[in-house]
């Protein structure tokens, strides 16, 4: 039987097009040869599609969209004879052009498909290249075939994680990486046995989102500053095409799949730090990329003059919890988990996401319950970076509903500030390390995401050896960047060979280990910290594409006892699920002590309310409850006092000893090699100065 095609069918060029279908929303290959093209626009009052060969600064092809092309308000059309793999597309739109009211129509520009699965942007991230191509803002149209081999995400328990914090092109840039497809997805697959070896199961990679890299591109002392990190997006739906190592057009796409693919199978889950509290086409004076040009009213919180409300310090807000926003930012994420099988999202400066359209933060926002409940999301990891620009601090408090974590500021500011000699953070210190539980109290410690260092700010290495931010190099007059660090250099400003300062930092870097890795909540590291990385003071390294930001491998060598002990601790932590508790319980448990108490330096005699600069955490693991093979105690101690202390060692059951697993005076120790005390009841720690013991 022959089908009939009961559409009227028209032609242009030699391409024959009829209506399309409304959804899905972007440009989709159809079965029988064409393209689906749909797109939203309340106010537009035509819409024309614009077909291009690759490459080319003319289109081939312009294709008005008939009235009765129109429905609702989503202009649809489907393309029969292109050529998927040769061309490019984008739109333009008419409309009214009217800035004090925030209309911006302007049928001269070419607009970029919000739903693009991939755009042109540049074949590769490298300077030289980068300054002679133009970024084309224009969708491809790819094929949805990649072969999962059977993959999906992995839905590995939230309070089982270990994060691993990385920037797509610094992890592997440098040459000291010693591998073949340097600053690329593929990079990193070069790097999982390394991951691997580490004991992390989770990696978060900073913005993977096509963005523009010459953005705001200036020189500085004879070096090109560029858009580095990538916070300034494009394209939500399309991965960065300078990431791929097999090159554009698409290939990107299965490059990225790849890498998630590969990482699943080691065992690693992938995290997208994501942003869409703003867009790359900033304030009034900014670039008209795409949202500006289509419906800028619905895209952006405006003021009545039709400038910009600027809660993200990036020029612009995106009016998240407008409905049409909403789905938007919705069909995003589920792309990203089903065509991309990714396990979970950062959302950059998420208190945006919780505003309404008069920039009032909501108690239920929309967006944020929308996420929480959505079917397609519902094993998936979401985290809040819990602020933003406007003074928008939430951390403890952003909207949940039992599904959403949040990067815990808090950890990070207290424990920073106790281990540099500051007494009065002790009561508070208690909270952090049993997970937070005066913040999250009703979430669990799996709520509570603890970093001590992250891409925004001062590598763990720099934390101690730098008092002030230096990043003159930025061409900011050394104004950008945060000036409240609750940094210490040890007695020196910068690199030093003073032996006693160098062993003090060292000291100081493990003791933030000891107290990130043995407390409860999800730990998140620093790529790099693990080996003593540094950006040489500079805390806001967001455009350099350089030595200042890329990893330098060859520490791996020098900081091998960092290394190590790093990877001690992780050991420790996969070993003892009491470590990664998901829900608060200290109460007396199978092994006759409480799940978790703190001590002083006489065990159970301690004031949680007073300042103290040492004190010790007991875990006591209840093999029946966390199904282990027997009870364990771990005794961590903690000493960031400027003289040594004493600590008397809590009694536990007959038959076990309490043996050595690792001294941050650089000492650690593989599981089932840690040596038995030589005195059993007590135990010294040196000025500023850790330890974690366990039972045998």
């Amino acid at each position: 039987m022959q089908l009939v095609d009961t559409f009227p069918t028209n032609e242009i060029n030699g391409l024959l097009y009829r209506v399309g279908r409304v959804m899905p929303f972007g440009a989709t290959l159809i079965e029988d040869g064409a393209v689906n093209f749909s797109i939203f626009s309340k106010e537009a009052t035509a819409c024309t599609l614009v077909l291009f060969n690759i490459g080319e600064e003319e289109p081939f092809a312009e294709i008005p969209f008939p009235e009765e092309f129109r429905i609702g308000n989503v202009y649809t059309m489907m393309v029969f004879g292109i050529t998927i793999e040769t061309t490019e597309y984008a739109y333009r739109f008419d409309g009214v052009y009217d800035p004090g009211a925030g209309l911006l129509f302007d049928r001269r520009h070419i607009l970029l498909d919000p739903y693009a699965k991939s755009v042109s942007g540049r074949s590769a991230v490298d300077q030289e290249l980068a300054a002679e191509m133009p970024f084309l803002y224009r969708g491809h149209i790819i094929r949805e075939d990649y072969d999962w081999e059977g993959d999906k995400p992995l839905e590995i328990p939230m309070e089982d994680l270990v994060i691993y914090e990385m920037h797509v092109r610094g992890f592997t840039q440098d040459p000291s990486s010693g591998i073949k497809y340097r600053g690329t997805f593929a990079g990193i697959v070069e790097k999982i046995p390394y991951l691997q070896s580490l004991g992390i199961n989770c990696i978060e990679l900073m913005p993977v989102f096509a963005f523009d890299e010459r953005e705001h591109a200036r020189e500085m002392d004879g070096r090109t500053l560029f858009n580095y990190w990538g916070y300034s997006t494009v394209c939500f739906f399309a991965p960065k095409a300078g990431y791929a190592a097999s090159g554009p057009f698409g290939m990107e796409v299965d490059e990225l799949k790849n890498l998630v693919k590969k990482l699943h199978q080691n065992g690693i889950a992938v995290i997208l730090d994501v942003v869409f509290n703003h867009t790359a086409e900033g304030d009034e004076n900014g670039t008209v990329i795409s949202y500006k040009g289509i419906d800028n009213r619905t895209y952006y919180l405006l003021s009545p003059d039709g400038t910009y409300v600027n809660f993200s310090g990036c020029g612009n807000t995106m009016n998240c919890n407008n409905a049409v926003v909403r789905n938007h930012i919705l069909d995003c994420l589920r792309y990203w988990v089903s065509s991309y099988h990714i396990d979970g999202f950062r959302f950059d400066l998420a208190s945006i996401l919780t505003r309404d359209k008069k920039g009032r933060p909501m108690m239920s926002p929309p967006l944020i319950e929308t996420l929480a409940n959505d079917a397609v999301l519902g094993s998936t990891m979401l985290i809040a970076e819990a602020w933003d620009a406007g003074g928008l601090y939430q951390v403890g408090n952003f909207p949940s509903w039992n599904r959403w974590s949040e990067w815990n500021g808090k950890y990070r500011d207290c424990v920073r500030r106790f281990i540099k000699g500051d007494e009065s953070c002790a009561p508070e210190l208690y909270n952090r390390i049993a997970g937070s539980g005066d913040i999250y109290a009703r979430r669990g410690p799996a709520a509570s995401v603890n970093f001590i260092t992250c891409h925004d700010g001062f590598t763990m290495y720099d934390l101690v050896s730098y008092n002030e931010k230096h990043n003159e190099a930025n061409g900011e007059g050394n104004r950008d960047g945060s000036d409240c660090n609750d940094s210490w250099n040890c007695g020196a400003e910068g690199e030093t060979d003073d032996p006693g300062i160098r062993d003090l930092r060292m000291r100081q870097i493990l003791n933030f280990h000891t107290l990130l890795l043995t407390s409860r909540g999800v730990p998140m590291l620093l790529a790099g910290d693990e080996f003593g990385n540094t950006q040489c003071g500079n805390n806001n390294a967001y455009c350099q594409d350089n030595e200042i930001s890329w990893l330098n491998w060859n520490r791996l060598n020098e900081y091998q006892n960092l290394y190590e002990y790093v990877k001690t601790l992780l050991a420790l932590r996969a070993a003892h699920p009491v470590l990664r508790a998901p829900r608060f319980d200290d109460s007396v448990n199978g092994t006759g002590f409480p799940e978790l108490s703190f001590h002083s330096l006489t065990p159970w005699e301690i004031d949680p309310q007073a300042p103290a600069l040492y004190f010790a955490v007991l875990y006591a693991e209840d093999h029946v409850k966390y199904k282990t093979e027997k009870d364990a105690f771990l005794y961590i101690l903690v000493n960031a006092h400027w003289e040594e202390h004493t600590f008397d060692l809590p009694g536990i059951p007959n038959g076990l000893k309490w043996h050595l697993v690792c001294s941050s005076k650089g000492i650690s120790f593989p599981a089932g090699e840690e040596p038995p005390l030589i005195v059993s009841s007590r135990f010294t720690l040196g000025p500023r100065e850790s330890a974690v013991l366990i039972s045998r």
